[in-house]
């Protein structure tokens, strides 16, 4: 099994690209089952997940081809299976996404109940919920979901959570429904806008994504479309936070600053300089950071993707900080693994204290989620000694090539199998 092994590293400096945003390639990917004609997609990032969604596509029957530099051709005009094997959804969760797909345009669909990382719960009642507003029919058993409708109809349609996956799932079945189906409390993600505007391209009539309220209006078909993924926001703030931990100098390039605002508030809250210019940001670390507080929150608060990774920062700050996490239950598993590094932090519910100390130091760990995975990587930057980090695979799950981008701008860190 291959690891990933981090060296004490000297201030990061250089120039880093972010790759395409895997939130917002996965749902459009799935999306693609909707559309009649060819389909175009650039800047994929190229990762584990795409590859199983991909392949579940390709199960289905639609044609996919892939191209170097994150083009990928998808063509489902013949999509003429329903059901997703097991195998494949039982990786990752998103892949759950191909069922909004399959109803609308096929009137049925059939998987299994998803896997993925396990943090929290993540239930699919809400996406199932909301295929029920439109008129479907849900078969739950032995652990499959099998959903069927004649028509889906529109309606208006209340989600308890603002919950991304739920948002992307009912929009994509209500884009072939008749009639107009409103989504009220939906996910306001830069990723559903991105989804919307692909949407929109193969010719869905959508407004309001990216508001808490999204109006749908049925149409007969779909058609196909050229689009960009745009920037994955987590990873621009994961390198905004490793040069802010060594003390670095870096250019973070292909992000919409906007996306990211929480991340440039709390790094400047700790001291850190952070100029913004058109599709780049620079992040100057500062020997000296201060402490601060974080509350995960829907966007557009702070991001319970970026939580592990500013906990890393935390356990180098002098002080005391404080995270409270309010989206995912379970997502502290990675204090475990800091603690083995020297960190001191103490978990009270959803809370998590942080009392920095002067430095850590390496230890054998274990990515247990995607995000706990970076912040390892980014706890090992300035740990003494060298950091063996496994089950790498969860971090291969969300980052393109992360030890390679890290390693030009300075970054002592390389795999071993």
């Amino acid at each position: 099994m291959s690891k990933i092994v981090v060296e004490k590293s000297p201030p990061l400096t250089g120039t880093i690209r972010v790759s395409g945003a895997k939130n917002s390639a996965l749902p459009i990917l799935a999306a693609s089952l909707l559309g009649t004609e060819d389909i175009i997609l650039e800047d994929v990032p190229d990762l584990k997940d795409v590859d199983v969604i991909c392949d579940v596509l390709a199960s289905l029957g639609s044609k996919v081809e892939r191209y170097p530099g994150g083009k990928i051709l998808i063509n489902s005009a013949n999509v003429n299976k329903f059901e997703a094997p097991y195998e494949m959804m039982s990786k990752m969760r998103a892949s759950f996404l191909v069922v909004g797909p399959l109803l609308t345009r096929f009137g049925q669909a059939k998987t299994s109940l998803p896997g993925g990382c396990a943090i929290g719960t993540r239930p699919i009642d809400l996406h199932l919920k909301g295929f029920k507003a439109l008129g479907a029919e849900i078969d739950v058993d032995h652990g499959y979901v099998g959903v069927f409708a004649n028509k889906l109809v529109g309606d208006r349609i209340y989600l308890d959570f603002p919950s991304v996956g739920a948002t992307e799932n009912v929009m994509m079945a209500a884009v072939l429904a008749e009639g107009e189906t409103v989504l009220d409390n939906a996910a306001m993600e830069p990723e559903i806008v991105d989804l919307a505007n692909f949407l929109s391209k193969l010719g869905a009539d959508i407004k309001g994504a990216g508001t808490s309220s999204i109006r749908i209006r049925g149409v007969e078909k779909l058609g196909g479309a050229i689009h960009s993924i745009i920037p994955d926001r987590v990873e621009a703030g994961t390198y905004m936070v490793a040069s802010a931990i060594t003390g670095g100098d870096v250019i973070i390039d292909n992000v919409i600053p906007s996306h990211i605002k929480p991340a440039i508030a709390k790094l400047r809250e700790t001291g850190c300089e952070i100029w913004e210019n058109g599709d780049k940001i620079r992040v100057i670390g500062n020997k000296n950071l201060k402490p601060i507080d974080i509350k995960t929150l829907p966007y557009p608060g702070f991001p319970t993707d970026l939580q592990a990774q500013f906990m890393a920062l935390m356990t180098v700050t002098k002080g005391t900080s404080v995270i409270i996490e309010t989206v995912f239950e379970n997502r502290f598993m990675h204090v475990d693994e800091l603690k083995r590094m020297g960190a001191n932090i103490k978990i009270d519910g959803r809370s998590a204290i942080v009392q920095g100390v002067e430095s850590l130091t390496s230890a054998p760990v274990k990515a247990t989620d995607l995000r706990a995975g970076a912040a390892l990587i980014l706890a090992g930057l300035g740990a003494e000694g060298d950091t063996v980090i496994d089950n790498i695979y969860h971090i291969e799950r969300g980052y393109d090539g992360i030890e390679k981008k890290l390693a030009k701008i300075g970054a002592k860190i390389y795999r071993t199998e």
